[in-house]
């Protein structure tokens, strides 16, 4: 019965006919070990059909033969008097496990302890014997004992064996213990053996005898105290932070291990021959195992023993990418197990700056709340986008810290300005689609939605129960993409990300090889934006937002002055001075993006966005009024403004319907576009041009703003137009090649699509507002009663994150007319769901050419493209 349920391994013995399932986790990785023949010390399985039947085992006559193989390769003799051999016996579950007992120093007995104590001093050796051997033997009997006077007496000892500290002291419990323990525990190593493998049998046999599933293995010890040239250590494949390839770890020159008050050094420093063995170890298992590994290694009077090795759980986002990407150069692995390897857990910690945990252990915080956008932030709290900016001014003015915080219920499109120089954004209103949210993503900057603080902006306070902050206290956003978000009261320490030394680079070269036929864009506003997005490999803008270039400080009034003015001709003068600066915004993203498309959409934003929202913005801006010598006073500045509010502007006067009414805003803009075009095309380069147009509901719309109109004596220029006149102004023969189209974000248009292609050469899809007006929900009030809908299971989840079934069914009918009308025409998304990773495969298989998304997602979506398309 025993025999062939017992197995013998070494460096280079192992058996071929094991049973994995019968031996364990523990017992597999040992095996592993001796198939990569490594210096491991060798061991007998004993596997799960006998581990529980061992109650009047003879290891004499079952393991004599194995212990002979030991004594042989360690060079030491089980129950020796003169140089012993001492063993543990472990569990090995079938699970990983912490809570199964062990026990060292098997074999230590009062005849033993003599040879035992000459290698490694009296003193260590009684304490051996008394605290580890003994102790083990105790805490195992506890487990298995039922008898009270067995249990007190037991505990008794166990409580003097913390006690004791000094020679004399173990030597005490060792008699003592002879009182509560068979008499021949103490003479016989053999004996020993047995009745802790009896014991170990009882203790498996605690739940079902029937059912055990646990091995056990029997191993001689090695120390590494043991002579002059001894060592202990510990080690990672590489470096767990940065994924440096080399071992990074410490050990100890003749201590027993590196646990406890001694002297660790650096494991680069351990003797050449041994530094040579160990890099060769670590170099072979992490090739074997595909992942950074911890190995434990002793050395015993010159010779190095592998003890185990095992998974490294707390390791960074870019030492697991560097290991893969390493593995992957040696060959180790292919394209698809890397890519499917990388989560976008990784690709969120490596985009993003993360909070140092021993820099906040004393800090407080609030946890709780929505994560608007993944990363981590430093700074002021401000809660006002014109003190925010001034802040950030003076912080940089004087050479001091300028981090700022922006802290508001909500944000819009004024509080661009504030987003893109913030280090974060707190708010308590919307959610993951709220306008804080997206544009916090666009920018890369960390961004939580809290509704249960109240955020006081008059009073410059957020309150959280007995939690105050005032405006310029410093606070530390923490916003992981897998975990409750953090605001944190204090300043904490950042880890920031480089990308060229986290491998993303290398990354992305092997997820581009890997897409074929569909294209990841970015939503980028400006020359940095459009860099970030080429950077973060994105092919192209797929989103423009024209209306977040007017609110920069020397361009904003401007605009307001154009919103404002009482006739065609002081509106024109208004547009020909911010003309100058879209040209040179054009120019600059056009020029940074060749040879990729940019998609570019003219004004959406309903204009009273434009205008004050403050008193201090009122008065900056009749200041300006003032100063332009416009005609106006306050009380009826501030009547102009009031009139041209609504009610519901997302429903409201915006996109193309204020180009109806004001033509000559979009002729502006679309001869800034096109003067850019044509100077660049002027410098050899010939810029992918996409005009978008906004809010479109019906063909007659996209068929006016595209062709223009003449009716009653008024001659409304097209985009052909424009383009045609820039061209002839410019002397340039050959026209740019460009494309008008629209974006869908309306029911309407949607059912209309098959007209709408007609006129536009391509769709963009923007279903944060295509949700809104299916469902009938406010992105920046639904997080409201959200919470309520999931409690009930009302909604399966987030509708502005993950695409509802009718939105989906509405991409889709629009796909398939648009496509029954032109079959060739370029179709995208530029929503935020695009950037979810669960949405992109319904959107490859319905056929859209690309998706665009904030630039900090482009990575996750493109690994998710990448893993569905090598899982075909």
């Amino acid at each position: 019965m025993f025999e062939e349920n017992i197995y013998y391994f070494s460096k280079s013995e192992y058996s071929e006919n094991l049973n994995f399932e019968k031996i364990g986790v523990r017992a597999s990785r040992a095996i592993e070990l001796s198939t990569l023949t490594m210096p491991i010390v060798p061991g007998i399985i004993l596997n799960s059909d006998i581990a529980n039947k061992l109650n009047k085992f003879s290891s004499k006559d079952y393991l004599s033969k194995y212990f002979e193989q030991f004594n042989e390769e360690m060079g030491k003799i089980f129950n020796s008097t003169d140089n012993p051999s001492v063993y543990k016996i472990v569990v090995s579950p079938s699970l990983e496990m912490v809570d199964f007992p062990g026990i060292h120093n098997i074999g230590l007995t009062d005849k033993t302890i003599e040879g035992f104590k000459k290698f490694v001093g009296e003193n260590f050796a009684y304490q051996e014997y008394a605290t580890i051997l003994l102790k083990g033997t105790i805490n195992l009997l506890l487990r298995i004992t039922k008898k009270e006077i067995e249990i007190k007496n037991l505990n008794t000892l166990l409580e003097s064996i913390k006690k004791a500290k000094t020679t004399d002291d173990f030597k005490n419990i060792i008699e003592n213990a002879k009182a509560i323990l068979p008499k021949n525990f103490f003479e016989d190593a053999f004996y020993q053996i047995d009745y802790l493998l009896g014991k170990f049998s009882d203790f498996l046999n605690l739940d079902n005898p029937e059912e055990n599933d646990s091995a056990l293995i029997i191993q001689p010890m090695v120390f590494g105290n043991y002579g002059e040239e001894s060592y202990s250590g510990k080690f990672t494949t590489r470096n767990v932070i940065t994924g440096s390839n080399k071992i990074d770890g410490i050990y100890t020159k003749n201590e027993f291990d590196v646990t406890g008050d001694i002297n660790k050094l650096n494991i680069q420093n351990i003797d050449k021959k041994y530094l040579t063995l160990l890099e060769k170890i670590g170099n072979d298992i992490e090739s074997h195992f595909k992942e950074i590994r911890e190995i434990k290694f002793t050395v015993e009077k010159g010779k190095l023993w592998i003890i185990e090795q095992a998974k490294v759980i707390k390791k960074s986002a870019q030492a697991e990418l560097k290991c893969l990407l390493s593995l992957h150069e040696r060959k180790f692995i292919d394209d698809k197990y890397l890519i499917n390897q990388v989560s976008t857990n990784h690709i969120n910690e490596l985009l993003h700056p993360i909070i140092d945990p021993n820099s906040i252990k004393s800090f407080k915080s609030i946890t709780l709340g929505i994560s608007g956008s993944p990363g981590a932030g430093i700074g002021k709290i401000y809660f006002n986008t014109e003190r925010l900016l001034e802040a950030n001014r003076q912080g940089i003015a004087q050479e001091q810290d300028a981090n700022v915080i922006l802290c508001l219920p909500a944000t819009y499109a004024e509080d661009v300005k504030a987003i893109e120089v913030s280090s974060g954004v707190v708010s308590n209103e919307g959610g993951y689609s709220a306008h804080a949210s997206v544009v916090a993503r666009q920018y890369g900057k960390p961004s939580i939605v809290i509704p249960d603080v109240e955020i006081d902006t008059e009073k410059k306070v957020l309150k959280y129960k007995d939690i105050i902050i005032k405006e310029g206290d410093y606070v530390s956003l923490d916003v992981p993409y897998y975990k409750t978000p953090s605001l944190i009261l204090g300043k904490a320490d950042l880890i920031k990300p480089e990308l060229k030394e986290s491998g993303m680079i290398e990354l992305l070269e092997i997820l581009n090889r890997n897409i074929k036929e569909f294209h990841v864009y970015g939503n980028g506003d400006t020359p940095k934006d459009a860099n970030n997005i080429k950077t973060l490999g994105g092919e192209g803008i797929g989103l423009c937002r024209t209306e977040h270039m007017f609110f920069k400080e020397e361009r904003i009034n401007i605009f307001r002055e154009m919103i404002i003015s009482n006739s065609d001709k002081e509106r024109k003068a208004a547009l020909e001075k911010l003309k100058k600066f879209q040209t040179k915004d054009f120019y600059e993203i056009l020029k940074i993006m060749n040879p990729y498309p940019v998609t570019i959409r003219l004004l959406d934003a309903p204009l009273h966005e434009f205008l004050p929202h403050t008193k201090e913005e009122m008065e900056i801006f009749y200041d300006y009024i003032k100063k332009s010598n416009i005609n106006i006073d306050k009380k009826e500045l501030a009547y102009k403004c009031d009139m041209i509010s609504e009610v519901n502007p997302m429903l409201g006067h915006r996109g193309c319907r204020v180009a109806v009414t004001y033509p000559e805003i979009y002729e502006m803009q679309v001869s800034a576009i096109f003067d850019a075009g044509y100077q660049l095309q002027s410098e050899g380069i010939n810029p992918s041009l996409d005009i978008m147009i906004p809010i479109v509901m019906n063909p007659e719309e996209l068929k006016f703003i595209k062709h223009g109109k003449k009716i009653e004596g008024t001659n409304i220029k097209g985009i052909i137009d424009v383009e045609k006149e820039v061209r002839e102004q410019l002397k340039v023969k050959k026209p740019l090649d460009y494309k008008i189209g629209v974006m869908i974000e309306l029911p309407a248009a949607v059912l209309l699509a098959d007209e709408l292609a007609k006129y536009a050469e391509f769709f963009s899809f923007g279903t944060n507002d295509l949700t809104q007006t299916t469902h009938g929900l406010s992105r920046d009030d639904f997080n409201v009663f959200l919470p309520d809908y999931s409690q009930f299971d009302l909604i399966p989840a987030n509708p502005f994150q993950v695409l509802t079934e009718p939105v989906k069914e509405l991409i889709d009918i629009a796909v398939s007319r648009g496509r029954l009308t032109r079959p060739d025409i370029k179709i995208g998304l530029c929503g935020e769901q695009g950037a979810d990773p669960n949405n992109v495969d319904f959107l490859r298989n319905i056929g859209l050419n690309y998706i665009s998304c904030s630039s900090y997602s482009i990575p996750i979506v493109k690994l998710k493209l990448a893993q569905l398309l090598t899982a075909q």
